[in-house]
C-alpha cells in the first residue's frame, strides 16, 4: 500500500507540475470556433462561481472535487442584493483553490487532496501548495516559481523523507521515482520492479499545446455554449470544458476518468 500510494502522487506531482510550467502555445486544429487560450485561463481564474465537480472512473462515481477562485470567495462576502464593486478582481487578486478525495483502483481508503495555486496579476503562476493524504501516507509539495525549485515531502508510519528538485529534475520522472527508491521506508521502494519513464527532449511544459474553441457541450439533450480547451499529456488527451463565465463544466482525463458539474451527470 504504502509504495503504490507514493508511486501515485510522485507520478502525480511530476504530471501537475509540468502542466503549471507550459509555455502556451495556440492553434487551430480541433472543431469549433478557436478562440485565445489566454482567455479562457482569464475566465477560469476570475470565475465568480465555485465548481461543484463529481469524479467518475469508466462512469462509476468515485470522489469529488471542489473549485474554486479567489473573486468567488470575494464575491461570496458581498451583499447578494447589491452589484459587486469596481475592481473586485484586482483586490481580490488570482488564485485558484481545489479540494476533494477520491478512491483510487484497488485502494481500499480515499486519496484526500487540497491545493492551493497563487498566480501574478499577468496570470503566471507564483506558488503552488498541494497536499494528498491518505490512511498510509501524507505526501505534501510546495513550489514557488521564482526559486525555479520543488521541495517534496513524504510522512508515513513516523518516517519522514525531504527533497528539493529544480524545474530541470522534472524533465525525467525517474529522478523522482529512484530517489524515493533508494530512501522510501529502508529502501522499500527498490525491490518494486519500477517502470522507466522515458525522459522529455526539453521540459514536457514546453511541449504542451493548448487550443481553446468556442463549443457547445451536451447536457441531457440540450446543447450548452462553452469553451473547450485541450492539449495531449504524454501522448494522451486532456479535455476541460468551462463555462462563458469561467465555470469548470466537466474534465476528461486519460484511463476514462471525467470530471462533471453535479448537475449534469457523468454523460
Amino acid at each position: 500500500m504504502i509504495p503504490r500510494v507514493t508511486l501515485l502522487s510522485i507520478t502525480a506531482f511530476w504530471v501537475a507540475m509540468n502542466v503549471l510550467l507550459w509555455r502556451s502555445e495556440y492553434g487551430s486544429r480541433g472543431s469549433g470556433i478557436p478562440v485565445p487560450v489566454d482567455l479562457v485561463w482569464r475566465k477560469i481564474l476570475t470565475a465568480p462561481d465555485a465548481s461543484s465537480l463529481t469524479v467518475y472512473q469508466d462512469g462509476q462515481k468515485t470522489g469529488f472535487c471542489m473549485f474554486s477562485t479567489s473573486v468567488e470567495q470575494a464575491m461570496a462576502l458581498l451583499d447578494e442584493d447589491k452589484p459587486p464593486p469596481e475592481g473586485i478582481v484586482t483586490r481580490a487578486g488570482y488564485q485558484i483553490r481545489f479540494d476533494g478525495n477520491v478512491s483510487v483502483g484497488e485502494f481500499t481508503n480515499r486519496l484526500i487532496f487540497n491545493g492551493r495555486v497563487q498566480f501574478s496579476s499577468s496570470r503566471a503562476w507564483r506558488e503552488l501548495n498541494l497536499k494528498l493524504s491518505s490512511h498510509a501516507a501524507v505526501v505534501e509539495i510546495h513550489s514557488i516559481a521564482t526559486n525555479q525549485t520543488v521541495h517534496l515531502k513524504i510522512n508515513s508510519d513516523g518516517v519522514a523523507i525531504e527533497r528539493d528538485f529544480t524545474f530541470a529534475d522534472l524533465q525525467n520522472p525517474n529522478t523522482l521515482l529512484r530517489t524515493f527508491a533508494g530512501d522510501f521506508g529502508g529502501g522499500l521502494l527498490g525491490n518494486l520492479d519500477l517502470p522507466t519513464i522515458p525522459q522529455t527532449p526539453a521540459t514536457l511544459a514546453g511541449n504542451l499545446r493548448w487550443e481553446a474553441h468556442h463549443d457547445r457541450l451536451m447536457v441531457g439533450r440540450e446543447p450548452v455554449s462553452a469553451y473547450r480547451l485541450e492539449t495531449r499529456v504524454l501522448d494522451h488527451p486532456v479535455v476541460i470544458y468551462i463555462s462563458t463565465l469561467g465555470e469548470i463544466l466537466r474534465v476528461e482525463l486519460p484511463g476514462g476518468v471525467t470530471a462533471s458539474l453535479d448537475q449534469f451527470g457523468s454523460s
